[in-house]
Protein backbone atom coordinates (compact mmCIF):
# COMPACT_ATOMS: atom_id res chain seq x y z
CA UNK A 1 0.00 0.00 0.00
CA UNK A 2 1.19 3.52 -0.80
CA UNK A 3 1.01 5.46 2.46
CA UNK A 4 1.17 9.27 2.79
CA UNK A 5 4.20 10.92 4.37
CA UNK A 6 4.98 13.54 6.98
CA UNK A 7 6.80 16.13 4.86
CA UNK A 8 7.17 19.15 7.12
CA UNK A 9 6.44 20.55 10.58
CA UNK A 10 6.80 23.95 12.23
CA UNK A 11 6.12 25.35 15.69
CA UNK A 12 5.64 28.79 17.18
CA UNK A 13 5.46 30.22 20.69
CA UNK A 14 4.34 33.77 21.41
CA UNK A 15 5.28 35.41 24.70
CA UNK A 16 2.19 37.40 25.80
CA UNK A 17 2.59 38.57 29.43
CA UNK A 18 -0.06 41.30 29.27
CA UNK A 19 -2.58 38.84 27.84
CA UNK A 20 -2.14 36.62 30.90
CA UNK A 21 -3.79 39.25 33.05
CA UNK A 22 -6.26 40.58 30.51
CA UNK A 23 -7.39 37.41 28.73
CA UNK A 24 -6.41 34.29 30.71
CA UNK A 25 -9.55 32.62 32.08
CA UNK A 26 -8.12 32.20 35.61
CA UNK A 27 -7.26 35.89 35.88
CA UNK A 28 -10.47 37.13 34.24
CA UNK A 29 -12.49 35.01 36.69
CA UNK A 30 -10.42 36.26 39.63
CA UNK A 31 -11.19 39.87 38.65
CA UNK A 32 -14.88 39.08 38.94
CA UNK A 33 -14.84 36.90 42.05
CA UNK A 34 -12.03 38.51 44.05
CA UNK A 35 -10.85 41.73 42.36
CA UNK A 36 -8.73 42.87 45.33
CA UNK A 37 -6.86 39.59 45.77
CA UNK A 38 -3.15 39.55 46.53
CA UNK A 39 -2.73 37.33 43.50
CA UNK A 40 -3.92 40.08 41.14
CA UNK A 41 -2.06 42.82 43.03
CA UNK A 42 1.28 41.02 42.75
CA UNK A 43 0.87 39.03 39.54
CA UNK A 44 3.22 41.18 37.48
CA UNK A 45 6.08 40.28 39.81
CA UNK A 46 5.69 36.71 38.58
CA UNK A 47 5.98 37.49 34.86
CA UNK A 48 9.08 36.27 33.01
CA UNK A 49 11.01 38.46 30.61
CA UNK A 50 11.22 37.59 26.92
CA UNK A 51 14.86 36.54 27.35
CA UNK A 52 13.90 34.19 30.18
CA UNK A 53 11.21 32.66 27.97
CA UNK A 54 13.66 32.20 25.10
CA UNK A 55 16.31 30.61 27.33
CA UNK A 56 13.85 28.23 29.03
CA UNK A 57 14.84 24.69 27.88
CA UNK A 58 11.35 23.30 27.08
CA UNK A 59 10.68 26.29 24.84
CA UNK A 60 13.87 25.64 22.91
CA UNK A 61 12.76 22.03 22.52
CA UNK A 62 9.40 23.16 21.17
CA UNK A 63 10.98 25.18 18.35
CA UNK A 64 13.49 22.48 17.38
CA UNK A 65 16.71 23.69 19.01
CA UNK A 66 17.02 21.14 21.83
CA UNK A 67 16.14 17.50 21.14
CA UNK A 68 13.93 15.89 23.79
CA UNK A 69 16.76 13.49 24.69
CA UNK A 70 19.03 16.49 25.34
CA UNK A 71 16.28 18.07 27.43
CA UNK A 72 16.20 14.94 29.57
CA UNK A 73 19.91 15.36 30.31
CA UNK A 74 19.17 18.73 31.95
CA UNK A 75 17.13 17.07 34.71
CA UNK A 76 13.45 16.72 35.52
CA UNK A 77 12.75 20.37 36.28
CA UNK A 78 13.97 23.32 34.23
CA UNK A 79 12.54 26.36 36.03
CA UNK A 80 15.98 27.32 37.31
CA UNK A 81 17.87 26.01 34.28
CA UNK A 82 18.77 28.41 31.49
CA UNK A 83 20.25 27.50 28.14
CA UNK A 84 21.72 29.84 25.59
CA UNK A 85 18.62 30.05 23.44
CA UNK A 86 17.73 31.72 20.18
CA UNK A 87 14.27 33.01 19.33
CA UNK A 88 14.54 31.28 15.93
CA UNK A 89 14.95 27.51 15.91
CA UNK A 90 15.20 24.74 13.36
CA UNK A 91 11.45 24.12 13.51
CA UNK A 92 10.08 27.55 14.31
CA UNK A 93 10.32 30.62 16.51
CA UNK A 94 9.43 32.40 19.73
CA UNK A 95 7.80 35.77 19.02
CA UNK A 96 7.65 38.69 21.48
CA UNK A 97 4.31 40.28 22.33
CA UNK A 98 4.92 43.53 20.45
CA UNK A 99 5.45 41.77 17.12
CA UNK A 100 2.42 39.58 17.73
CA UNK A 101 0.20 42.63 18.22
CA UNK A 102 1.38 43.76 14.79
CA UNK A 103 0.40 40.35 13.41
CA UNK A 104 -3.06 40.68 15.02
CA UNK A 105 -3.57 43.86 13.02
CA UNK A 106 -2.16 42.32 9.83
CA UNK A 107 -4.54 39.32 9.83
CA UNK A 108 -7.61 41.41 10.73
CA UNK A 109 -9.95 41.32 7.70
CA UNK A 110 -12.77 43.46 9.16
CA UNK A 111 -10.93 46.46 10.70
CA UNK A 112 -11.68 45.29 14.21
CA UNK A 113 -8.16 45.86 15.55
CA UNK A 114 -7.46 49.51 16.36
CA UNK A 115 -3.97 50.64 17.40
CA UNK A 116 -2.62 53.90 18.79
CA UNK A 117 -0.70 56.13 16.34
CA UNK A 118 2.77 56.17 17.87
CA UNK A 119 2.54 52.48 18.70
CA UNK A 120 1.56 51.71 15.10
CA UNK A 121 4.61 53.53 13.79
CA UNK A 122 6.86 51.67 16.22
CA UNK A 123 5.31 48.36 15.15
CA UNK A 124 6.10 49.00 11.50
CA UNK A 125 9.76 49.40 12.34
CA UNK A 126 9.84 46.38 14.65
CA UNK A 127 7.87 44.00 12.44
CA UNK A 128 9.76 44.98 9.28
CA UNK A 129 12.84 43.33 10.80
CA UNK A 130 11.11 39.94 11.00
CA UNK A 131 12.59 37.61 8.35
CA UNK A 132 9.13 36.52 7.16
CA UNK A 133 7.53 39.98 7.00
CA UNK A 134 6.44 41.53 3.71
CA UNK A 135 5.83 45.08 2.49
CA UNK A 136 2.15 44.29 2.13
CA UNK A 137 1.98 43.23 5.77
CA UNK A 138 3.75 46.38 6.96
CA UNK A 139 1.24 48.46 5.00
CA UNK A 140 -1.66 46.67 6.73
CA UNK A 141 -0.53 47.92 10.15
CA UNK A 142 -1.87 51.32 9.12
CA UNK A 143 -1.55 54.76 10.66
CA UNK A 144 -3.38 54.24 13.94
CA UNK A 145 -5.67 56.58 15.93
CA UNK A 146 -5.46 58.86 18.95
CA UNK A 147 -5.34 57.15 22.34
CA UNK A 148 -8.53 59.01 23.31
CA UNK A 149 -10.43 57.21 20.57
CA UNK A 150 -9.21 53.86 21.87
CA UNK A 151 -10.21 54.75 25.44
CA UNK A 152 -13.71 55.60 24.21
CA UNK A 153 -13.99 52.31 22.35
CA UNK A 154 -12.92 50.40 25.48
CA UNK A 155 -14.92 52.33 28.08
CA UNK A 156 -18.08 53.06 26.08
CA UNK A 157 -18.24 50.53 23.25
CA UNK A 158 -16.96 47.56 25.31
CA UNK A 159 -13.98 46.92 23.05
CA UNK A 160 -11.37 44.43 24.30
CA UNK A 161 -8.25 46.36 25.34
CA UNK A 162 -4.78 45.50 24.06
CA UNK A 163 -1.90 46.25 26.43
CA UNK A 164 1.85 46.21 25.98
CA UNK A 165 4.04 46.61 29.06
CA UNK A 166 0.86 47.44 31.01
CA UNK A 167 0.13 50.40 28.70
CA UNK A 168 -3.06 50.61 26.65
CA UNK A 169 -1.96 50.56 23.00
CA UNK A 170 -5.06 49.42 21.15
CA UNK A 171 -8.25 47.39 21.23
CA UNK A 172 -10.39 44.89 19.38
CA UNK A 173 -13.90 46.12 18.59
CA UNK A 174 -17.03 44.03 18.81
CA UNK A 175 -18.20 42.70 15.45
CA UNK A 176 -21.93 42.95 16.18
CA UNK A 177 -24.12 44.97 18.53
CA UNK A 178 -25.98 42.07 20.15
CA UNK A 179 -24.52 38.78 18.88
CA UNK A 180 -22.85 37.06 21.89
CA UNK A 181 -20.59 35.13 19.51
CA UNK A 182 -19.17 38.33 18.01
CA UNK A 183 -18.37 40.26 21.18
CA UNK A 184 -15.03 42.02 21.43
CA UNK A 185 -13.74 39.38 23.85
CA UNK A 186 -14.60 36.51 21.51
CA UNK A 187 -13.24 38.36 18.47
CA UNK A 188 -9.98 38.96 20.34
CA UNK A 189 -9.70 35.23 21.13
CA UNK A 190 -10.42 34.30 17.51
CA UNK A 191 -7.95 36.79 16.06
CA UNK A 192 -5.28 35.38 18.38
CA UNK A 193 -6.01 31.87 17.09
CA UNK A 194 -5.79 33.10 13.51
CA UNK A 195 -2.62 35.18 13.98
CA UNK A 196 -0.71 32.47 15.85
CA UNK A 197 -1.82 29.90 13.27
CA UNK A 198 -0.58 32.19 10.51
CA UNK A 199 2.81 32.46 12.24
CA UNK A 200 3.18 28.66 12.40
CA UNK A 201 1.98 28.31 8.78
CA UNK A 202 4.49 30.90 7.56
CA UNK A 203 7.29 29.05 9.36
CA UNK A 204 6.17 25.75 7.82
CA UNK A 205 6.40 27.22 4.32
CA UNK A 206 9.74 28.96 4.89
CA UNK A 207 11.59 26.26 6.79
CA UNK A 208 10.57 23.44 4.46
CA UNK A 209 10.91 25.28 1.13
CA UNK A 210 7.28 24.60 0.27
CA UNK A 211 5.56 26.12 -2.74
CA UNK A 212 2.54 27.67 -1.02
CA UNK A 213 0.52 27.32 -4.23
CA UNK A 214 0.93 23.54 -4.08
CA UNK A 215 -1.20 23.26 -0.93
CA UNK A 216 -4.62 21.83 -1.75
CA UNK A 217 -6.32 21.60 1.62
CA UNK A 218 -5.96 23.07 5.12
CA UNK A 219 -7.36 21.63 8.35
CA UNK A 220 -7.41 23.90 11.42
CA UNK A 221 -7.58 21.91 14.65
CA UNK A 222 -7.32 24.22 17.66
CA UNK A 223 -9.82 24.34 20.54
CA UNK A 224 -11.52 27.65 19.73
CA UNK A 225 -14.44 27.94 17.32
CA UNK A 226 -15.60 30.93 15.29
CA UNK A 227 -19.09 31.69 14.01
CA UNK A 228 -22.10 33.90 14.64
CA UNK A 229 -25.43 33.64 16.44
CA UNK A 230 -26.85 31.30 13.80
CA UNK A 231 -23.89 28.89 13.68
CA UNK A 232 -21.64 29.62 16.63
CA UNK A 233 -18.94 27.09 15.71
CA UNK A 234 -19.29 27.07 11.95
CA UNK A 235 -15.76 28.28 11.21
CA UNK A 236 -13.66 28.68 9.13
CA UNK A 237 -10.22 29.36 10.66
CA UNK A 238 -8.59 27.10 8.07
CA UNK A 239 -9.41 29.16 4.99
CA UNK A 240 -8.78 32.44 6.80
CA UNK A 241 -5.26 31.28 7.73
CA UNK A 242 -4.65 29.95 4.22
CA UNK A 243 -5.76 33.28 2.77
CA UNK A 244 -3.41 35.25 5.02
CA UNK A 245 -0.50 33.03 4.02
CA UNK A 246 -1.13 33.24 0.28
CA UNK A 247 -2.27 29.63 -0.19
CA UNK A 248 -4.62 30.68 -2.99
CA UNK A 249 -5.16 27.15 -4.34
CA UNK A 250 -6.27 25.71 -1.01
CA UNK A 251 -9.66 25.08 0.49
CA UNK A 252 -10.24 23.61 3.93
CA UNK A 253 -12.25 23.32 7.11
CA UNK A 254 -11.96 23.23 10.89
CA UNK A 255 -11.83 20.01 12.91
CA UNK A 256 -12.74 20.16 16.60
CA UNK A 257 -12.19 17.48 19.24
CA UNK A 258 -10.82 19.23 22.33
CA UNK A 259 -7.25 18.08 23.07
CA UNK A 260 -7.47 15.12 20.69
CA UNK A 261 -8.29 17.29 17.65
CA UNK A 262 -4.72 17.48 16.22
CA UNK A 263 -4.40 13.69 16.03
CA UNK A 264 -7.89 13.43 14.54
CA UNK A 265 -6.75 16.01 11.98
CA UNK A 266 -3.50 14.14 11.34
CA UNK A 267 -5.40 10.93 10.55
CA UNK A 268 -7.90 12.87 8.42
CA UNK A 269 -5.13 14.56 6.44
CA UNK A 270 -3.33 11.26 5.87
CA UNK A 271 -6.56 9.62 4.71
CA UNK A 272 -7.35 12.43 2.26
CA UNK A 273 -3.89 12.17 0.72
CA UNK A 274 -3.94 8.39 0.57
CA UNK A 275 -7.37 8.45 -1.10
CA UNK A 276 -6.00 10.80 -3.75
CA UNK A 277 -8.55 13.48 -2.90
CA UNK A 278 -5.75 16.00 -2.22
CA UNK A 279 -1.99 15.80 -2.69
CA UNK A 280 -0.78 18.32 -0.11
CA UNK A 281 -2.68 18.86 3.12
CA UNK A 282 -1.66 21.20 5.94
CA UNK A 283 -2.98 20.88 9.45
CA UNK A 284 -2.56 23.99 11.56
CA UNK A 285 -3.59 25.18 15.02
CA UNK A 286 -3.33 28.49 16.79
CA UNK A 287 -3.08 29.22 20.50
CA UNK A 288 -5.71 29.81 23.19
CA UNK A 289 -5.65 32.99 25.29
CA UNK A 290 -7.99 31.39 27.83
CA UNK A 291 -5.22 28.94 28.81
CA UNK A 292 -2.70 31.70 29.63
CA UNK A 293 -1.91 31.59 33.36
CA UNK A 294 -4.42 28.77 33.81
CA UNK A 295 -2.44 27.35 36.75
CA UNK A 296 -0.98 30.72 37.71
CA UNK A 297 -2.29 30.69 41.27
CA UNK A 298 -0.58 27.39 42.03
CA UNK A 299 2.68 28.58 40.48
CA UNK A 300 2.72 31.82 42.46
CA UNK A 301 1.85 30.01 45.71
CA UNK A 302 4.94 27.87 45.28
CA UNK A 303 7.20 30.82 44.49
CA UNK A 304 7.40 30.04 40.77
CA UNK A 305 7.01 32.40 37.84
CA UNK A 306 3.82 32.06 35.83
CA UNK A 307 4.98 29.49 33.31
CA UNK A 308 1.87 29.51 31.13
CA UNK A 309 2.97 32.76 29.51
CA UNK A 310 3.17 31.64 25.88
CA UNK A 311 0.64 30.88 23.19
CA UNK A 312 1.43 27.71 21.25
CA UNK A 313 0.90 27.03 17.56
CA UNK A 314 1.96 24.45 14.99
CA UNK A 315 1.60 23.53 11.32
CA UNK A 316 2.26 20.17 9.62
CA UNK A 317 2.37 19.15 5.96
CA UNK A 318 1.14 15.72 4.80
CA UNK A 319 1.80 14.69 1.19
CA UNK A 320 1.79 11.63 -1.05
CA UNK A 321 4.67 9.18 -0.67
CA UNK A 322 8.02 10.60 -1.77
CA UNK A 323 10.07 7.53 -0.83
CA UNK A 324 12.01 9.51 1.78
CA UNK A 325 9.96 10.96 4.61
CA UNK A 326 8.23 8.97 7.38
CA UNK A 327 5.02 7.26 6.35
CA UNK A 328 1.72 7.46 8.23
CA UNK A 329 0.32 3.97 8.71
CA UNK A 330 -3.36 4.63 8.15
CA UNK A 331 -3.99 0.92 8.71
CA UNK A 332 -2.56 1.11 12.24
CA UNK A 333 -4.91 3.56 13.91
CA UNK A 334 -6.12 3.38 17.49
CA UNK A 335 -9.48 4.80 18.53
CA UNK A 336 -11.42 5.28 21.71
CA UNK A 337 -14.92 4.24 20.66
CA UNK A 338 -18.23 5.02 22.32
CA UNK A 339 -18.16 1.60 23.95
CA UNK A 340 -14.53 1.58 25.05
CA UNK A 341 -15.06 2.77 28.60
CA UNK A 342 -13.02 5.24 30.62
CA UNK A 343 -10.78 3.05 32.77
CA UNK A 344 -7.05 3.67 32.18
CA UNK A 345 -6.56 0.08 31.03
CA UNK A 346 -9.44 0.30 28.55
CA UNK A 347 -8.14 3.59 27.16
CA UNK A 348 -4.56 2.36 26.72
CA UNK A 349 -5.77 -0.88 25.17
CA UNK A 350 -7.87 0.98 22.61
CA UNK A 351 -5.26 3.57 21.73
CA UNK A 352 -2.02 1.61 22.01
CA UNK A 353 -2.30 -2.17 21.87
CA UNK A 354 -5.25 -2.48 19.48
CA UNK A 355 -3.41 -0.84 16.57
CA UNK A 356 -0.24 -2.74 17.50
CA UNK A 357 -2.13 -6.03 17.31
CA UNK A 358 -3.30 -5.12 13.80
CA UNK A 359 0.33 -4.91 12.74
CA UNK A 360 1.52 -7.91 14.78
CA UNK A 361 3.66 -5.55 16.85
CA UNK A 362 4.58 -5.50 20.54
CA UNK A 363 4.86 -2.37 22.68
CA UNK A 364 8.64 -2.66 22.26
CA UNK A 365 8.38 -2.28 18.48
CA UNK A 366 7.40 1.38 18.85
CA UNK A 367 10.64 3.27 19.45
CA UNK A 368 8.96 6.44 20.74
CA UNK A 369 5.46 7.16 21.99
CA UNK A 370 4.39 10.79 21.69
CA UNK A 371 1.53 11.16 24.14
CA UNK A 372 0.22 14.21 26.01
CA UNK A 373 3.55 16.03 26.08
CA UNK A 374 2.71 18.60 28.77
CA UNK A 375 5.63 20.26 30.48
CA UNK A 376 5.77 18.85 34.05
CA UNK A 377 7.19 22.15 35.33
CA UNK A 378 3.67 23.48 34.71
CA UNK A 379 1.51 20.53 35.71
CA UNK A 380 3.25 19.18 38.81
CA UNK A 381 2.91 22.34 40.96
CA UNK A 382 -0.78 22.36 40.02
CA UNK A 383 -1.25 18.83 41.34
CA UNK A 384 -1.63 17.13 37.94
CA UNK A 385 1.68 15.28 38.16
CA UNK A 386 3.98 14.42 35.27
CA UNK A 387 1.45 13.67 32.53
CA UNK A 388 3.76 12.08 29.93
CA UNK A 389 5.42 9.91 32.56
CA UNK A 390 2.03 8.71 33.80
CA UNK A 391 1.09 7.74 30.24
CA UNK A 392 4.35 5.84 29.76
CA UNK A 393 3.85 3.96 33.02
CA UNK A 394 0.41 2.84 31.86
CA UNK A 395 1.74 1.73 28.47
CA UNK A 396 4.57 -0.15 30.16
CA UNK A 397 2.24 -1.76 32.67
CA UNK A 398 -0.01 -3.01 29.89
CA UNK A 399 3.10 -4.30 28.12
CA UNK A 400 3.99 -6.28 31.22
CA UNK A 401 0.46 -7.70 31.43
CA UNK A 402 0.64 -8.73 27.76
CA UNK A 403 4.03 -10.35 28.26
CA UNK A 404 5.76 -7.94 25.88
CA UNK A 405 8.19 -6.85 28.59
CA UNK A 406 9.39 -8.18 31.94
CA UNK A 407 8.25 -6.39 35.09
CA UNK A 408 11.87 -5.72 36.03
CA UNK A 409 12.34 -3.87 32.71
CA UNK A 410 9.44 -1.45 33.25
CA UNK A 411 11.59 1.54 34.23
CA UNK A 412 13.94 0.90 31.32
CA UNK A 413 10.93 0.80 28.99
CA UNK A 414 9.76 4.22 30.20
CA UNK A 415 13.25 5.66 29.75
CA UNK A 416 13.79 4.15 26.29
CA UNK A 417 10.36 4.58 24.72
CA UNK A 418 9.25 7.76 26.48
CA UNK A 419 10.26 11.42 26.43
CA UNK A 420 10.08 14.30 28.90
CA UNK A 421 7.20 16.70 28.30
CA UNK A 422 8.05 20.09 26.83
CA UNK A 423 4.86 21.59 25.38
CA UNK A 424 2.86 24.44 26.93
CA UNK A 425 -0.49 23.44 28.45
CA UNK A 426 -2.59 24.94 25.68
CA UNK A 427 -4.98 21.98 25.58
CA UNK A 428 -4.61 20.73 22.02
CA UNK A 429 -0.99 21.86 21.60
CA UNK A 430 0.69 19.11 23.72
CA UNK A 431 -1.43 16.30 22.32
CA UNK A 432 1.04 14.08 20.43
CA UNK A 433 1.94 16.53 17.68
CA UNK A 434 4.92 18.33 19.31
CA UNK A 435 7.13 15.37 18.40
CA UNK A 436 6.31 15.35 14.67
CA UNK A 437 9.13 17.73 13.79
CA UNK A 438 11.66 15.55 15.58
CA UNK A 439 10.07 12.38 14.17
CA UNK A 440 10.97 13.55 10.66
CA UNK A 441 14.65 13.44 11.58
CA UNK A 442 14.56 10.47 13.97
CA UNK A 443 12.80 8.30 11.36
CA UNK A 444 14.99 9.30 8.39
CA UNK A 445 18.59 10.13 9.28
CA UNK A 446 18.14 9.16 12.92
CA UNK A 447 18.21 5.70 14.54
CA UNK A 448 14.48 5.06 15.00
CA UNK A 449 12.06 3.02 12.90
CA UNK A 450 8.61 3.48 14.42
CA UNK A 451 6.78 6.06 16.51
CA UNK A 452 3.21 6.44 17.68
CA UNK A 453 1.32 9.72 18.05
CA UNK A 454 -1.45 9.62 20.66
CA UNK A 455 -4.08 12.31 21.18
CA UNK A 456 -6.60 12.27 24.02
CA UNK A 457 -9.46 14.59 24.88
CA UNK A 458 -12.13 15.27 27.51
CA UNK A 459 -15.47 15.52 25.72
CA UNK A 460 -17.37 16.05 28.99
CA UNK A 461 -16.12 19.64 29.03
CA UNK A 462 -18.78 20.50 26.44
CA UNK A 463 -21.58 19.13 28.69
CA UNK A 464 -22.96 17.04 25.85
CA UNK A 465 -21.54 13.69 26.92
CA UNK A 466 -19.51 12.19 29.74
CA UNK A 467 -17.34 10.32 27.26
CA UNK A 468 -13.59 10.44 27.01
CA UNK A 469 -11.94 10.56 23.56
CA UNK A 470 -8.70 9.58 21.87
CA UNK A 471 -7.08 8.41 18.64
CA UNK A 472 -3.57 7.31 17.66
CA UNK A 473 -1.54 6.50 14.57
CA UNK A 474 1.77 4.74 13.88
CA UNK A 475 4.47 6.56 11.91
CA UNK A 476 7.43 4.64 10.51
CA UNK A 477 10.62 4.95 8.49
CA UNK A 478 10.05 5.04 4.73
CA UNK A 479 11.22 1.90 2.91
CA UNK A 480 11.95 3.96 -0.20
CA UNK A 481 9.50 1.99 -2.29
CA UNK A 482 6.77 4.04 -3.95
CA UNK A 483 3.89 2.01 -5.34
CA UNK A 484 2.02 2.92 -8.51
CA UNK A 485 -1.41 3.89 -7.20
CA UNK A 486 -2.98 3.52 -10.63
CA UNK A 487 -2.22 -0.16 -10.98
CA UNK A 488 -1.97 -3.35 -9.01
CA UNK A 489 0.72 -4.75 -11.32
CA UNK A 490 4.33 -3.72 -11.76
CA UNK A 491 5.65 -1.32 -14.40
CA UNK A 492 7.59 -4.22 -15.98
CA UNK A 493 4.37 -6.17 -16.39
CA UNK A 494 2.64 -3.13 -17.92
CA UNK A 495 5.47 -2.60 -20.41
CA UNK A 496 5.43 -6.30 -21.33
CA UNK A 497 1.66 -6.20 -21.89
CA UNK A 498 1.98 -3.11 -24.10
CA UNK A 499 4.74 -4.75 -26.16
CA UNK A 500 2.65 -7.92 -26.62
CA UNK A 501 -0.38 -5.88 -27.67
CA UNK A 502 1.66 -3.94 -30.22
CA UNK A 503 3.13 -7.18 -31.60
CA UNK A 504 -0.32 -8.76 -31.92
CA UNK A 505 -1.66 -5.67 -33.66
CA UNK A 506 1.26 -5.68 -36.14
CA UNK A 507 0.69 -9.37 -36.90
CA UNK A 508 -2.96 -8.67 -37.63
CA UNK A 509 -1.98 -5.96 -40.13
CA UNK A 510 0.45 -8.32 -41.87
CA UNK A 511 -2.20 -11.04 -42.12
Amino acid sequence: MNYPVLKGAAYALIHTPDMILQNGSTQVTEKIVNPNSDYLKNIRNSFRTFDQVVNYPPNQTYIGSLHPEKLRELGKSWVDVAVEGNRFGKLGEIMPQEEFIALLKIVDAFDLVVLEKKFSEALKDVYSKHPLSTEEEIHKIGEGVDIGDIETLVNVEHAEPIYDNDILVGCVKKAHDIDPNLTAHVMFENLVVKASGVLAFKNLIAKNNIDVNSIDYVIECSEEACGDINQRGGGNFAKSIAESCGASNATGCDVRGFCAAPTHALITAASLVQAGTYENVVLVAGGATAKLGMNGKDHVKKGLPILEDVLGAFAVLITKNDGVNPILRTDLVGRHTVGTGSSPQAVITALITSPLDKGNLSVNDIDKYSVEMQNPDITKPAGAGDVPEANYKMIGALGVKRGDIEKKDLLNFIEKHGMPGWAPTQGHIPSGVPYLGYAMEDLTTGPLNKAMVVGKGSLFLGRMTNLFDGVSIVIERNSGEVADNNSSISKEEINKAIANAMRDFANQLLD
